[in-house]
């Protein structure tokens, strides 16, 4: 017993300390239990196969699709209308919204969906996701009292009644406990997140040393006032011709940056858009679409003569390009540069490095006409296109030119946002499989479901691309302290504990021995996970309130708010788990924030519960 209460006791001081990762102590404190033969191999990883782990890897793969597709950030920008420019609003939109659906849904659930969804909208008002992120788990865990399904411990504490040969609780007997929490919640963390979070880290992808974003490039150098689309038709005479047959530049003074091509599936939202920078080798099919540069009236003359379908003026707003497989950069020649008074077709950027160079900016004004006879300067900035591979080859050369800004993080930045629909549905219909009872599909198997479909039908560039949205720190995290719990009750830790206070508390009346088992398990909850905790104190609840001669349902549904409304500890639930690399929150940040909280939580159950469930 005591060796198992040392390791814990070390193990919080290291999580609050801070200094060594939150996953590392957690796996440290299994080493110990494994070496003191507390726990047998079996039961120390256990926790890496449970199903809320499991669910976890899939949720971040789920909402790692969400933000790739430019759902989160289609979504967001709905809600911003909501919330206008007004920080508060904003906050208390996070708020409704995420207790409403968390309600229905998981709460891990609910926060890995809605994560991407926050960071974009505080990312979009130029707000510190922190401010937000932790609301956002807690609010979470407060919508999940609003149900049976809720919560793990709702349906923890209903088992146990039944067990007991009660009648079950009702879907929504919770309501009202989940209202009385969403309220206060809110009324708390208003001014609590004010005042401990708003300047806690940085916004992630900072602009100040990214460099200008991809549109920003784009329409500095005013590349959009002379782009063009034409589109080849089946009885065009270029079908089957290589780029450069056509001699688009020389003759026409064009420049073609551009080949898109889109692969249809039977089913239209498995499309597949290509895009393939204008090397000299690329063989033109039927459907492609040529994005060229140049003015209106060299480009109409070839259209005409190779029989192309002009598409921009089709179009009822300026068009821009996009950035799935090919990209842009600006780039600064190096004084010793062999570039310098070179002409851009002597350059040789095609030849050698497959880019196209877009324009040139001398001087604050932008020349995007004429470009293959003008020479180089030493001042000039140049605006270059090509695949991401090549831009990224361009930052070897580094005696030559210097790339400016970070290209390879915005092009993680660029979403997919034609897939956007079909991610839309996977989530609609994984979250219907978790609500519904009578889908006979388990929520784990639903959310697996889920990040699969995510990955085959292409919401992800590739499959690496899916396995870097999740956060392994927080899946040790959980599923190493998880066999915690075990170890606490083989060792008669937990039961000693809870009794202990238990009886202590039972003849000074129902309220008073109610307010010790809240108060044992909201204590408990700060250690182990809310779902052991429940299971471990519920059926002490049960037999105190037969013992003294009272109805049970206040004291199980206490044990189920505490075991929910643990808001101090960042692995006493996924929720708050999932949230702390993201908005970079350190142990104390709970502390100073979820504690207040989970306090005055308490002090209003302990007085709201009786009302609404009578001894």
């Amino acid at each position: 017993m005591y060796i198992t209460l040392t390791i814990l006791l070390l193990s919080v001081l290291f999580f609050v300390n801070g200094k060594v990762r939150s996953d590392i102590v957690a796996l440290c404190a299994l080493a110990a239990l494994l070496i003191f033969q507390i726990l047998t191999p079996e039961e120390a990883l256990a926790g890496f196969s449970n199903n809320v782990v499991i669910m976890m890897i899939g949720l971040f793969v789920v909402g790692g699709a969400i933000f790739q597709t430019g759902l989160a950030k289609m979504i967001s920008s709905k809600l911003m209308k909501l919330a206008g420019n007004s920080e508060t609003r904003l906050f208390l939109l996070v708020m409704l919204v995420t207790s409403g659906i968390g309600a229905f849904v998981s709460n891990t659930g609910t926060v890995a969906l809605l994560l991407p969804i926050v960071v974009s909208m505080a990312m979009s008002m130029k707000m510190n996701p922190s401010r937000l992120l932790m609301p956002l788990a807690f609010a979470s865990s407060m919508g999940g009292m609003m149900t049976l399904i809720g919560t793990p411990p709702n349906l923890v504490v209903n088992n146990t009644l039944l067990q007991a040969g009660h009648e079950g609780l009702s879907f929504f007997s919770f309501t009202p406990v989940g209202l009385v929490c969403v309220a206060v919640g809110t009324l708390v963390l208003l001014p609590l997140t004010k005042w401990f979070l708003s300047k806690q880290g940085t916004l992630s992808g900072e602009s100040a040393s990214a460099g200008k974003s991809l549109k920003t490039l784009v329409k500095e150098y005013g590349i959009s006032s002379s782009l063009h689309r034409l589109q080849v038709c089946d009885n065009s005479t270029l079908l089957g011709k290589m780029i450069v047959e056509l001699n688009a530049r020389s003759k026409y003074g064009i420049n073609i940056i551009e080949v898109r091509r889109v692969e249809r599936a039977q089913n239209r939202l498995l499309k597949k858009v290509i895009q393939l920078a204008a090397e000299s080798d690329t063989v033109l099919n039927s459907e492609d679409i040529l994005f060229l540069t140049g003015n209106r009236e060299s480009v109409h003359a070839f259209a005409q003569e190779y029989n192309l379908h002009y598409l921009s003026e089709e179009q009822g707003k300026t068009l821009s390009l996009d950035f799935y497989d090919i990209g842009v950069a600006e780039i600064v020649l190096m004084p010793s540069s062999t570039l310098i008074n070179k002409k851009i077709k002597e350059s040789e950027f095609r030849s050698r490095f497959n880019v196209n160079v877009l324009g040139i900016c001398r001087k604050n004004k932008y020349i995007l006409q004429g470009l293959a006879e003008e020479r180089i300067g030493s001042d000039d900035l140049l605006l270059v296109q090509g695949t991401w591979d090549n831009i990224a080859a361009l930052e070897k050369e580094t005696n030559e030119w210097i790339v400016v800004g970070r290209p390879l993080e915005e092009a993680a930045k660029v979403t997919l946002d034609y897939k956007a629909p079909l991610a839309a549905g996977i989530m609609l219909l994984m979250i219907v499989a978790m609500v519904f009872d009578f889908i006979p599909v388990a929520p784990v198997t639903a959310v697996l479901i889920a990040g699969l479909l995510m990955v085959l039908t292409g919401c992800f560039r590739n499959v690496e691309a899916a396995y870097k949205t999740i956060n392994w720190e927080s899946i040790v995290l959980i599923a190493a302290m998880m066999p915690m719990s075990t170890a606490l009750e083989k060792t008669g830790v937990s039961e000693y504990i809870s009794s202990t206070l238990v009886s202590g508390l039972g003849s000074y009346g129902p309220i008073a021995l109610m307010a010790g088992i809240y108060f044992t398990t909201s204590l408990m909850t700060m250690f182990i996970s809310n779902t052991a905790t429940a299971v471990l104190l519920a059926p002490i609840a049960m037999s105190s309130a037969v013992a003294i001669g009272v109805s049970p349902i206040p004291f199980l549904i206490a044990v189920a708010v505490a075991a929910s409304m643990c808001f101090a500890s960042p692995f006493s639930t996924p929720p708050n788990a999932l949230v702390m690399p993201a908005g970079q929150y350190t142990f104390m940040d709970y502390v100073k924030v979820g504690l207040p909280l989970q306090i005055i939580m308490a002090i209003v159950m302990i007085f709201v519960l009786p009302l609404l469930f009578p001894f």
